[in-house]
């Protein structure tokens, strides 16, 4: 699987790929929600009652796309950090979304134990990742492994950056999966920087997708902000998962909208016209102008969408706050054994 030849099955059009009109502008809808969730969530941080925040605006198109051909309540996906377009599109709500980053009581990541940006839903078959980046990997070639052994019909989809990719567990679990042929779909969410180190630093080649041969299994580059060309590569990935030729490996080239998190500030580290030219890679007015030029979405469908979102965000976030902050006597639960437990 060529990019070029991934590029050419993306240009034909949403129906060539199996998805109806419902189907792309569903897509679009989700991308305005996540990036709603997103802003909603800076906003909260600046206000004091978010501690941390670490953005996914202009991830948006390669998370929901990528995620798209997945099976509910079946497959299983393994986050990182940024996976806010990601989890939504798997199941959490954003209203799960937020709590999480409240650190409540009965948020489902963890009941309000984990960092924000620290995904996790057993309900919905998401793992909880962990602070060192990377690890994820390892749980979904686990998983992957574990539904290979018992006969089950798993496909496991992890996410990670172009930093994280050069971190030791990453290679570990790309051979593992490629030897043993395992069901894996490994997304590099490739922005240009891990944190604040420019690619042509830190990655060898400049590639990522490039490793994939090295393991035996296709490795393919694709342009992160165009949502039919990450499912036309996921979708083929997906299917080569489940007829037992083993993992893919899904290069997305994206542009990070923002600074590494709410901690960060990279107009120290990036070039006053670079951050000005990221407007212009803008995943969801892309795609918009797109569903625009071929008659699916018009002004008013434009403004329901908008409307509705808000709606939506509005409330999550009020019933968020409203929940209840975690009982400081269960501290220890799930972190130490307990007696008869």
């Amino acid at each position: 699987m060529s990019a070029m030849a991934n590029t050419k099955v993306a240009e034909l059009g949403h129906k060539a790929l199996g998805l109806t009109d419902a189907d792309v502008l569903a897509m679009y809808r989700q991308m305005l929600l996540a990036r709603a969730v997103d802003e909603r969530m800076w906003l909260m941080q600046r206000a004091g009652k978010i501690a941390f925040i670490i953005s996914g605006q202009g991830h948006e198109a390669a998370q929901i796309a990528t995620t798209w051909p997945m099976r509910p309540n079946q497959d299983w996906l393994a986050p990182y950090y940024r996976s806010i377009a990601s989890a939504i599109t798997f199941g959490m709500s954003p209203e799960d979304i937020v709590t999480a980053h409240l650190a409540k009581g009965d948020d489902v990541s963890s009941g309000g134990r984990q960092m924000p940006g620290h995904y996790g839903a057993a309900r919905y078959n998401i793992v909880s990742l962990s602070s060192p980046v990377g690890t994820q990997v390892l749980h979904a070639v686990g998983i992957a492994m574990g539904a290979w052994v018992k006969g089950e019909d798993v496909v496991a989809l992890t996410s990670f950056g172009e930093g994280t990719s050069n971190q030791g567990e990453i290679h570990e679990a790309m051979n593992f999966a490629g030897v043993h042929k395992l069901p894996v779909i490994f997304v590099c969410e490739n922005n240009g920087y891990a944190i604040s180190v420019p690619l042509d630093q830190q990655v060898g080649g400049l590639s990522v997708a490039a490793r994939a041969q090295g393991y035996g299994f296709p490795g393919v580059t694709v342009d992160g902000t165009d949502p039919l060309a990450c499912y036309a590569a996921a979708r083929e990935a997906h299917d080569r998962a489940t007829r037992g030729e083993g993992p893919t490996l899904i290069e997305a080239v994206v542009h990070r909208l923002t600074s590494h998190s709410s901690d960060d500030d990279q107009r120290r580290y990036r070039d006053p016209a670079e951050v000005e030219d990221l407007k212009q890679h803008d995943p969801i007015p892309l795609f918009a102008s797109r569903l625009a030029a071929v008659g699916l979405l018009t002004t008013e469908l434009e403004e329901q969408y908008r409307a509705e979102v808000k709606a939506e965000i509005n409330e999550a976030s009020k019933r968020a706050e409203a929940r209840p902050e975690p009982d400081v006597a269960t501290a220890e639960r799930w972190v130490y054994a307990e007696e008869g437990g």
